[in-house]
């Protein structure tokens, strides 16, 4: 499911411009681009939480400082992920992903129904928890195509 998703995510993206990628629709919102790094910004983050229980570590944090927290948030605080052509963020999925299914495989399966503390403390096994991950990334995909066609009207 996460692969079919991300597939389509990239199918949908690939070609566009950096100027299609940094548009937003009436200069607000999240553009593209913002999006896609929010995609990588949450896999990398439930990387950890789910094999590690924590948050990232420093030096993870410290190597995307400049853009790990703005692309969670997302808003205002994103704009500053602007300027990237398609193979930046796609580049940046790929690896990120391929890191996810590497942990993936020297887990047992066991491992997705192991259960902690979530969200308001609320009990999650980690199966959910990913299937979070993809649910975002299914609802920004759903963004993303809007905002592609309000950029192509804005070209008309």
């Amino acid at each position: 499911m996460m692969n079919y998703t991300r597939e389509t995510t990239i199918r949908g993206v690939q070609d566009l411009s950096v100027e299609a990628l940094d548009f937003r629709i009436n200069g607000t919102g999240n553009s593209i681009g913002m999006l896609l790094a929010h995609l990588v910004a949450v896999e990398k983050i439930y990387q950890y939480l789910t094999t590690d229980g924590k948050d990232l570590p420093d030096e993870e944090i410290e190597r995307y400082a400049d853009t790990l927290q703005p692309a969670l948030d997302l808003g205002e605080a994103a704009t500053i992920i602007s300027g990237n052509p398609a193979e930046f963020y796609l580049e940046d999925m790929a690896k990120t992903r391929e890191k996810t299914l590497e942990l993936f495989r020297q887990l047992p399966d066991s491992w997705l129904y192991e259960t902690t503390p979530w969200w308001e403390d609320e009990i999650s096994n980690n199966y959910f928890k990913w299937f979070h991950v993809f649910e975002d990334e299914l609802s920004h995909r759903g963004q993303m195509r809007i905002i592609k066609k309000h950029y192509e009207l804005s070209k008309k």
